[in-house]
């Protein structure tokens, strides 16, 4: 196969799953032959990157993604998509080891906020407890001149509860409990704009969406960006089987 990119996913299958929906869902497809052309790597049982982050003691996810980024890099695809927030703990490292470019999920998230709420302030920013320890998100939201606000205790364990108790173990999304962190973070917290920084998250919102509150919602950005890329691809490839 030519002309195709590679996911890596699987971390959770759910959310993964929302992911090519999306993707599918979006792609400007008549018949069977537009579709995109891509890899799904599927690897549920990568580690967990929370539990990682938090206590180097435990498995480390980073061993496993190594090994699918060397061995589908080996494939050529155009480009890698990591559909995980929290594993772009290791993003230098994953770039490093392979020659093919990578999509970073968080820094297309908040290169979004200008277009979509372009007098943001403040950002905040809801996700696993991994992701809000390793500040893949604050690095990004800071350099872009925002200021950052992250959850309060409160806030956190009702994000924890939605991502873990419910998603993740149950593939159920709370819409209520859904809606009140992401209001408390607007309301309580005088957030601009919101920041879904887990897929997880962007899972709820794609069963239970919020309308009326200023998100941005980390896989749907990478949704787009993947089908801008892979639709560009699929274009020059025409171009060039017309031109032969």
């Amino acid at each position: 196969m030519k002309n195709f990119f590679t996911i890596i996913g699987g971390m959770g299958t759910m959310a993964t799953e929302s992911y090519i929906h999306q993707l599918n869902l979006r792609t400007p497809a008549n018949n069977d032959q537009e579709y995109l052309n891509y890899i799904l790597v599927n690897h549920a049982t990568v580690p967990d990157r929370t539990a990682y982050i938090l206590d180097n003691s435990k498995p480390n996810p980073k061993i496993s993604l190594l090994e699918d980024f060397k061995q589908q890099a080996s494939l050529k695809p155009d480009f890698f998509t990591l559909p995980c927030n929290t594993a772009h703990y290791f993003y230098d490292e994953l770039q490093a080891a392979v020659d093919v470019p990578v999509l970073h999920m968080p820094r297309l998230a908040v290169e979004q906020i200008k277009q979509d709420y372009p007098n943001t302030k403040r950002v905040g920013i809801i996700a696993t407890n991994g992701t809000l320890h390793d500040g893949v998100y604050d690095k990004e939201i800071l350099d872009a001149g925002y200021e950052l606000v992250k959850p309060t205790a409160e806030i956190q364990a009702k994000t924890m509860e939605l991502i873990y108790d419910d998603i993740k173990e149950k593939d159920y999304v709370d819409g209520k409990l859904f809606y009140e962190l992401v209001e408390d973070m607007v309301k309580d917290e005088k957030c601009d704009a919101v920041i879904l920084g887990c897929t997880e998250l962007s899972l709820a919102q794609e069963r239970e969406p919020i309308t009326d509150l200023p998100i941005i919602d980390s896989q749907s950005v990478l949704v787009d960006k993947t089908l801008e890329l892979a639709l560009k691809t699929q274009k020059n490839k025409w171009f060039f089987v017309k031109k032969d």
